[in-house]
């Protein structure tokens, strides 16, 4: 059990890598002027590592209750789904939503 129990962990810390992948690749793949494309694919995920690191992270600066942390930590992903939706990558979509919510239900259940 102590093996699937980190390899949970090491598959939230994937997501975590990929959910900012995947709003970099929504910015960077705007129709936009090449400017605005770079701001969006380096801004948005520098914006969101710092919401997560403030609220989210386990040694966050500011501590939220459990309910609230996992209410950011979900519509983060959320957000990370539809930008690559939105980026035309629907099925890269999925897979992250259906992974992220198979991770994080095991996260509750196993007190992670």
């Amino acid at each position: 059990m102590l093996i699937l129990k980190n390899a949970n962990l090491a598959l939230a810390f994937l997501l975590e890598l990929c959910a900012l992948a995947a709003l970099g690749y929504w910015g960077f793949t705007q129709n936009t002027g090449w400017l605005i494309r770079i701001i969006l694919g380096i801004g948005t995920p520098v914006i969101v590592a710092f919401v997560w690191g403030m609220f989210v992270a386990p040694k966050a600066t500011y501590v939220l209750p459990a309910f609230y942390k996992e209410l950011l930590a979900l519509a983060i992903f959320a957000i990370a789904a539809l930008a690559l939706y939105a980026a035309g990558r629907s099925g890269w979509a999925l897979w992250f939503a259906i992974l992220v919510v198979v991770n994080r239900v095991l996260m509750v259940v196993w007190e992670q």
